[in-house]
């Protein structure tokens, strides 16, 4: 009697037989009714608690990733607010302009590609949450999910296997836009390129290098970033003087050149602060080297540089300081009288051979 009952119950409200299926089988004692009451009620209630539970997951990890969005997005506003107040903005002129329109512009960049970014992954959420309470409802509807499972499950390890690459460039690329590690019109240095970057997508980065050359790098292959382009770069330079230089004239000189280029205010060469003179920095074969440090706007180094170089080589000649070229000392050992007495000897020895050897010819 039992397993008929219990027979009924599975036959009315299914294996897994819901409360209030059960209470109502229990309390009428009859199938179609029992029945009844679990599609027109129960069923009906399940589906809108998961359609209710999903949807409040949904809102949960969207305000979560509007938060994460609005959190880089106020932290990209304060690096451009905290660079249009720098003191170097409020005392240049017409470098001071376009220095706060490149800041606008990166800003407004960025807060693009944060936002798009936000976009999606809120779709991508909102996408898994509700195929996975579509799932749910068409099991409680009573259909086989086994078989669709099994199969979304063999299409998606082969898609895995294939695609695994393409998801790492994504994955990477996400983290190259949150992290904002480089942006558009910076010069970096990835390992496998280097160059101005054009366009930082979600799953390439391109760049052009110093050749005009178009370099297209996987965003999963950059393993490291060289930026020179984050608010401040510095130049510096191993100035190569003579062993028999002063060495105080000498760094006299190449201090002076650098102020001169500071004090001047170029607008490709636009120095942060006082050059600094850190010093002898290496007895090389041919030469002494001293070095300077020049701290510069940043992608100006490398202009900068080239400046102070042609400017030193002017300032060289003016004070007699000799730039130094590859040298070497030849040592020449002079004859003794001894030695010359050996090589006469050699030579007699050698003639009377020469003419025994002539002797026993004609003999």
């Amino acid at each position: 009697m039992t397993n008929v009952l219990a027979q009924s119950l599975t036959d009315a409200c299914g294996v897994e037989p819901g409360f209030i299926c059960e209470w109502v089988f229990d309390t009428t004692d009859s199938e179609v009714v029992a029945e009844i009451v679990g599609w027109l009620v129960e069923r009906p209630l399940k589906i809108v608690v998961i359609l209710l539970g999903a949807w409040v997951v949904n809102r949960l990890v969207t305000r979560a990733v509007d938060r994460l969005v609005n959190r880089i997005v106020e932290s990209r506003v304060q690096e451009g607010q905290e660079a249009e107040s720098d003191d170097l903005v409020s005392r240049m002129g017409r470098r001071a302009r376009g220095k706060l329109q490149r800041i606008h512009e990166q800003t407004e960049r960025s807060k693009q590609r944060i936002s798009t970014l936000g976009a999606v992954l809120r779709s991508i959420a909102s996408f898994a949450i509700y195929a996975m309470a579509t799932l749910a409802m068409l099991g409680e509807l009573g259909l086989n999910l086994g078989p669709f499972i099994a199969g979304a499950g063999i299409v998606g390890l082969a898609v895995g296997f294939g695609a695994q690459s393409l998801v790492a460039d994504l994955i990477a690329g996400v983290f190259i836009v949150i992290e904002d590690q480089f942006g558009v019109g910076d010069f970096v240095d990835v390992g496998t390129a280097s160059g101005t970057v054009e366009h930082v997508k979600f799953r390439t980065t391109v760049m052009r290098d110093v050749h005009g050359t178009v370099w297209v790098v996987p965003n999963s292959e950059i393993r490291r970033v060289g930026n020179s382009s984050q608010l401040w770069a510095r130049t510096v330079l191993d100035v190569d003087v003579a062993y028999d230089t002063d060495i105080d004239l000498a760094a006299s000189v190449i201090k002076s050149v650098a102020d001169e280029v500071w004090n001047e205010g170029l607008e490709s060469a636009t120095i942060l602060e006082e050059p600094e003179i850190w010093g002898v920095q290496n007895f090389g074969a041919d030469a002494i080297s001293i070095r300077l440090a020049v701290k510069t706007e940043a992608g100006e180094q490398w202009a900068t540089g080239r400046i102070i170089r042609a400017r030193l080589k002017k300032a060289f000649d003016v004070h007699g300081i000799e730039i130094p070229f590859p040298q070497r000392t030849v040592w020449v050992n002079t004859v003794t009288d001894r030695t010359k007495a050996d090589v006469a000897g050699t030579e007699v020895r050698e003639d009377l051979l020469e003419r025994r050897s002539g002797g026993d010819g004609e003999e």
